[in-house]
Order: structure tokens, then C-alpha cells, then sequence
């Protein structure tokens, strides 16, 4: 196992929108990134945007998160390349509008395997890696829907609503062993996910957020600018001003 004193992050989803946004500002900052995708071609290409930009080692995992064997390798592989895991943003997600009738079966499956399932199966593994270090941090990307879900995101809304209490468990479990937890919720941003459920006829793209807004309120998370809201999701989207707004959940 290599051994490094610089600072690492397992980023999943990290081929695209906000994971490899976030990627890319922490890389920028000296961290070490392991960013993880089902698409291996496509986390080359971010790998390759990302070394552009930094010197910052680049680990790439192509894996299907949903399996909770292949989350907890994403782990074991950043453990045998950096030595260690210092943060976990968890940035992989899946959107599918349907009604709650029609809210059952494969399209439960995919979405809570995504936004629930893989989540929970990564912190529990990188925990045991936190307690020997006493210290981490985890950012869970939640969303608006879980404040306001949208027609039609009834299993979505859920999914995200389950992040949003484990960032505050890891608060609370973490508090006697230095790991801080927490939940950025944006409204819409501008991603190809966005993208395959809602055009701009319904959504422009002026009401949206960019991933680098929504990253770099992630990494001001994990610097600790964010620790009044340690435990708390953050809320943010676009106002009518065009101005960023945000607010926290109650603790």
C-alpha cells in the first residue's frame, strides 16, 4: 500500500458535471482524487482535464456504484494507491421522472441503487478508515427535491432525502473522532442528467445552477467553512435575481 501525506478524495460520479467540477477544484488545491464512473472512457477524458489544470495525482475506478461490492472497492483501490482517504463527496446520481404509480420495480432499483444504496455502501467503508485516522469529512450531493420534490419525483425525492440523514449521522457518530458530515442540496444545474428529463423549453438555463457553483460550495464544505452547518443539509439554487440563494435545514 503506498503511503502519501497528501490530502485524498473519493469523488464518485466524478466523470462529469458537479463530481468532476469538485475534482477539479481540489485537485487544483494539491488533493490527491480517486473519481469513480461506470464509464471508464469517459473518466480518461476528465483525468485528462483535470492533470490539464494540476499536478494533483489522478486515480480513475470505473465501477458501478449501485453494487455495493463494487462502491466499497472504489475504497480498497484509492487505499492501495494514496494510503489513505480523506474525504468521500458522494456526486454519483440518477434521475428518472415517473409517477408514483409507475414509481416501483427497475426504476426503485435504479435510482435508489445510485442515490441511496451506493452512498451508504462507500461511507461505510471509508469510516474505518476515518476512525484509525480521526479525521474526514463527507459530502453527500442531495437536492432541492427533497425541500420541494417535483412532480413526478416521488422516488428521486426519496433517495436524496436518505442522504440528507446520513450526512447528519456521520455528524453525529463523527463528532468523538474528528469526521464532519453534510448534505449540498442544489435546484437545478446544468448537467446532461438535467438534461435527459427536462429540456430548456421547461427549465432554462438561465435558472440553473453550474457545477462549479455547486462544487465549489463542496469544497468550502470540506475545508471546514461550512462547519456551522456540520450535520445540516445546504440548500441552494438559482433566485430570480440570478443571484445564488442559500439556506440551511434546521439542525
Amino acid at each position: 500500500m503506498a503511503q502519501t501525506k497528501q490530502q485524498v478524495a473519493i469523488i464518485t460520479g466524478g466523470g462529469t458535471g458537479i463530481g468532476l467540477a469538485t475534482a477539479r477544484m481540489l485537485a487544483k488545491k494539491g488533493w490527491g482524487v480517486a473519481i469513480t464512473g461506470r464509464r471508464e472512457a469517459k473518466l480518461a477524458e476528465a483525468a485528462r482535464q483535470i492533470e490539464k489544470t494540476s499536478f494533483a495525482p489522478v486515480l480513475i475506478v470505473a465501477a458501478d456504484v449501485s453494487d455495493r461490492k463494487q462502491a466499497a472497492g472504489v475504497v480498497d483501490a484509492a487505499l492501495l494507491r494514496f494510503g489513505r482517504v480523506d474525504a468521500v463527496v458522494n456526486a454519483a446520481g440518477a434521475a428518472e421522472l415517473a409517477d408514483i404509480d409507475q414509481s416501483a420495480g427497475d426504476v426503485l432499483d435504479r435510482i435508489l441503487g445510485v442515490n441511496t444504496i451506493a452512498p451508504a455502501a462507500i461511507i461505510a467503508r471509508a469510516w474505518t478508515e476515518f476512525k484509525k485516522q480521526e479525521s474526514g469529512c463527507v459530502v453527500n450531493i442531495s437536492s432541492w427535491a427533497t425541500h420541494d420534490p417535483f412532480p413526478g419525483f416521488f422516488a428521486y425525492a426519496a433517495s436524496k432525502a436518505a442522504v440528507n440523514l446520513m450526512a447528519r449521522s456521520c455528524a453525529v457518530e463523527g463528532r468523538e473522532i474528528g469526521v464532519r458530515g453534510f448534505a449540498v442540496a442544489p435546484g437545478a444545474v446544468e448537467t446532461d442528467m438535467l438534461r435527459s428529463a427536462f429540456d430548456e423549453t421547461m427549465i432554462p438555463t438561465s435558472a440553473c445552477l453550474s457545477p462549479d457553483e455547486v462544487a465549489s460550495v463542496v469544497v468550502a464544505c470540506i475545508e471546514g467553512q461550512h462547519d456551522r452547518e456540520n450535520g445540516k443539509t445546504i440548500y441552494m439554487r438559482r433566485g430570480d435575481s440570478g443571484s445564488v440563494e442559500m439556506f440551511a435545514s434546521p439542525s
